[in-house]
């Protein structure tokens, strides 16, 4: 179920307070942010974050593209490895004793 309409999109408080920061500063250091589940509203295009994936912060430089969505979306929480290869996985049943 999606957030209602006539409450708006949820971005953290503090978070937009650090995005009006680094706009007057020159710097533009980039945000670090635990806040994984606010939107990304117009006002963070061209902002850089560090979002906490649960084990490292990962860079992400806010795009058109990314508005609506959540910061979380583009930290994968989850390494994938691949899938085993089908002779691991299998053993040859031609090799039993007697």
């Amino acid at each position: 179920m999606s957030r209602s309409v006539w409450k708006g999109p949820f971005v953290e408080e503090s978070l937009i307070k650090k995005v009006e920061k680094q706009k007057l500063d020159p710097k533009k250091m980039p945000i670090k942010t635990w806040s994984r589940k606010s939107t990304i509203i117009p006002e963070f295009i061209g902002v850089s974050f560090l979002i906490y994936n649960g084990k490292k912060f990962i860079p992400v430089t806010i795009s058109e593209d990314m508005v609506g969505h959540k910061l979380g979306e583009f930290s994968p929480t989850r390494t994938f490895f691949g899938h085993t290869p089908a002779d691991k996985k299998a053993k040859p049943a031609t090799a039993v004793k007697k």
